[in-house]
């Protein structure tokens, strides 16, 4: 098990700092509006741009949005905070400093609780604060020949809340569960999207390692700008054993900042790390000290979704499904509602779970696409479910409504009548199929009636091929039942 293995006597403690890009429609300080894939530098203004003389106005969605991620995290809200000028000087920066939080976040304290999986335990993630931030802009290297950079700065002044854990994951795996669980609740909330191919959801990792059992911290190495939970877990293992073979090595670790190489698999050197002085903090004088007063925190409490642990054991308790069945469904809050939808017209909890997990989850994998641009409606999915409940259809044809319904937007009954899917149940028409059948094997038929009686069950796959499958099961066992019997007699 991994949360048990040691890496050769030492163990190691990672911090994760995630900052996730709040959904609003305007950037944090200005009016601006945030939109993913506009022409290059065509979302800017003075205020993003840092162009003298102009003054930041806070964005109170973007206030609300992390009041939310606060609470749901279980931290305290302070209802007093501070931003703060963190001075550095990057081609991306285009004020020479970022508007951010440092001695007095919006919050502090709080926890994540991970679940346990084959590969780790259950445990609290302790988080030490989240803030308010602006983003920078975006730097887009060239590739080989000439080297330069270009700059984009639509995405300067994008809100993001930077949610700082302790060093309490003690394993990559650890790592990418508390990312997944992060990123849950985020969407749940409504307040970021997380995808990371966007940029809305990034990850830096603070990494040190120590002799197993000791509990004073190594010396840590940041892993930056990781925007994929594999990359975090790769970089996390390549990282540890780095420290790790190094000390063992009689080497010591230095502090710096280190980047994932995907091509090389490798963490590679970025710059020294910076300590808090670096930066040079002091409050921001062109904002006011953010004040949170009691009405807008109790209409924000009140107005809390119910989150994914939420969600995750009403499920067990109200629709009787198994914790597999439940994790995969509450996986996203789009899929759980999508499910609770379809159950609004068909009162089989156990029956529509496994139909979205076995066949709705295919579709959405095959064609590489969430559950929100999926084409069928829930109730379409209900009245196929009714189809086979009511024994219109089997199952097996049930697969083939399905398949027709996703190519061509047709309901479950128009082509169950027009293609003439419905189940037989005419009594003529199966006697004829058993005696074709029994005609076509009368090799099998002389076993049977020499007492191979284990046949009767290959006689009736014949008889549900020659209908398509089509054949009431039960009419069909009773209509050979007596065909046979009376061959015997």
């Amino acid at each position: 098990m991994p949360d048990k293995r040691s890496y050769h006597g030492y163990e190691a403690a990672i911090g994760l700092e995630v900052h996730a890009q709040l959904s609003t429609e305007s950037k944090i300080f200005c009016g601006c509006r945030v939109e993913y894939g506009a022409p290059p530098n065509s979302r800017t203004c003075p205020v993003c741009l840092g162009l003298p003389g102009a003054l930041p106005v806070l964005n109170e969605k973007a206030v609300d949005y992390a009041i939310m991620m606060i609470l749901a995290s279980n931290g305290e809200v302070n209802q007093h905070s501070v931003f703060a000028r963190k001075n550095y000087f990057y081609p991306d920066l285009p004020k020479g400093y970022q508007i951010s939080q440092y001695n007095q976040p919006l919050g502090t304290g709080g926890y994540i609780e991970i679940s346990a999986t084959n590969a780790i335990k259950q445990k609290k993630i302790n988080i030490k604060r989240i803030h308010l931030e602006e983003d920078a802009g975006k730097l887009l290297h060239s590739g080989e020949g000439v080297k330069f950079s270009l700059i984009d700065f639509n995405r300067c002044g994008v809100p993001l809340i930077e949610i700082v854990s302790e060093p309490d994951i003690s394993f990559p795996e650890e790592a990418y569960v508390y990312l997944q669980k992060i990123k849950r609740i985020l969407q749940y909330l409504g307040i970021c999207d997380g995808d990371m191919e966007k940029g809305q959801l990034r990850c830096d990792a603070n990494v040190s390692v120590r002799p197993a059992g000791d509990r004073k911290l190594g010396v840590r190495t940041e892993v930056k700008n990781l925007n994929s939970f594999k990359f975090v877990e790769k970089a996390l293992e390549f990282e540890i054993n780095r420290q790790v073979e190094l000390i063992k090595s009689g080497g010591e670790v230095e502090q710096c900042t280190m980047l994932w190489d995907e091509q090389k698999q490798a963490v590679v050197p970025m710059r020294a790390k910076e300590e808090t002085s670096d930066y040079r903090y002091f409050p921001e004088p062109d904002l006011p000290e953010l004040v949170i007063d009691d009405s807008r925190m109790s209409r924000l409490r009140s107005g809390l979704p119910e989150l994914p642990d939420q969600k995750y054991d009403r499920f067990l308790r109200q629709y009787n499904i198994s914790e597999y069945e439940a994790g995969i469904l509450t996986g996203s809050r789009p899929l759980a509602d999508y499910y609770e939808n379809v159950l609004a017209d068909f009162n089989d909890s156990k029956i529509t779970a496994n139909w979205i997990i076995n066949e709705l989850l295919r579709v959405l994998n095959e064609e590489k696409i969430d559950i929100d641009d999926f084409g069928l409606r829930p109730a379409e999915i209900s009245e196929l479910l009714r189809a086979v409940q009511s024994g219109k259809i089997s199952g097996k044809t049930a697969k083939e409504v399905f398949t027709k319904m996703v190519d061509s937007g047709r309901s479950a009954n128009d082509i169950i009548e027009q293609d003439g899917l419905a189940k037989i149940v005419d009594r003529k028409t199966i006697e004829n199929a058993v005696a074709k059948v029994l005609d076509r094997e009368r090799e099998n038929l002389n076993r049977y009636l020499g007492g191979e009686e284990r046949l009767f069950g290959y006689f009736i796959g014949q008889v549900m091929e020659a209908t398509d499958g089509r054949a009431d099961p039960k009419l069909t066992n009773e209509i050979l039942r007596e065909k046979l019997n009376g061959l015997k007699g």
